[in-house]
């Protein structure tokens, strides 16, 4: 089986040559090399490495580089700004670098709460015709995620991190799976994926995190596997967890089957993003 975590972010230190513009919850870096090393002891195939929105906002060249360090572990995805004019073309010159795979909406952090937003309909517009995936970010605006999904019928959208606000630090909300009825909603529209990332943060149990197992069971019978992807949220999930806890509460849980662990940690990924690791962890 490949492994294939479907988020994980890499950053520098701060420094004056790439300074932070805010600030993160992890580690005081998790560089290129740093992020691997933990990827090879935990048995980690490849990763999606999205650029840190907290620390370098729509400035991407980071995982750029880290990329091209470390060709074939990573598929690259980018923020993208839906208040830039140039956004259209930001996301033409995206679709041509190497290892980019998809881009990336923070509805949460956006002022504007209209799904008839002209930014952000621009922006999945341009990803359709460059067969971009966008992962929205949408916990707290799913009412307008929903009426963005159905302006974009052609449009792949991968909802990030379950659709459920998800804690930075502990303790654990009281009832993380509060809005949950709202992301099944989304299951409806054909062209919607699922991340099931940083789903260990919802717990409020120690490992293997066996409480997270029923609503998660609730989202794979609406979505169906072929729709729903694995990862950690790495580096944000530290105050949590250690990485290797991230993976192995999935990969030995006995409420998936084998083939299920196929298709949810790798799988259905490779396919959203037409991406796979070209060389398997050390």
């Amino acid at each position: 089986m490949q492994i294939v975590d479907a988020q994980v972010h890499a950053y520098e230190r701060n420094h004056p040559g790439r300074p932070w513009i805010g600030h993160l919850h992890g580690p005081a870096s998790a560089t290129g090399e740093e992020t691997v090393a933990a990827m090879d002891a935990a048995g980690v195939d490849g990763a999606l490495l999205v650029s840190p929105y907290s620390f370098y906002r729509y400035d991407a060249s980071y995982a750029l580089e880290v990329g091209a360090a470390h060709p074939g572990r990573f598929g690259l995805i980018k923020p993208v700004d839906p208040n830039d004019p140039a956004v259209e073309e930001n996301i033409a010159d995206w679709a041509k670098a190497k290892g980019a795979v998809a881009i990336r909406i923070l509805l949460t952090y956006e002022a504007s709460e209209d799904p008839a937003d002209p930014g952000m309909n621009r922006i999945l517009a341009a990803a359709s015709r460059h067969s971009l995936p966008v992962n929205l970010l949408c916990w707290g605006r799913l009412g307008q995620a929903k009426g963005l999904i159905e302006r974009n019928t052609n449009t792949t959208i991968v909802i990030d991190h379950l659709g459920l606000p998800q804690p930075f630090e502990p303790p654990v909300p009281a009832q993380p799976w509060a809005e949950l009825p709202k992301v099944l909603e989304l299951a409806a529209y054909d062209n919607v994926r699922i991340k099931i990332s940083g789903a260990c943060t919802l717990s409020h149990e120690r490992f293997p995190y066996n409480d997270i197992w029923d609503p998660l069971a609730s989202i794979f019978d609406a979505f169906g596997l072929d729709r729903c992807m694995w990862g950690t949220d790495w580096t944000r999930a530290v105050a949590f967890l250690t990485y290797r806890e991230g993976v192995d509460a999935f990969r030995f849980t006995d409420r998936l089957s084998a083939d299920d662990k196929t298709t949810l940690m790798g799988a259905t990924l490779s396919e959203v993003y037409r991406w796979k690791p070209a060389k398997p962890a050390a």
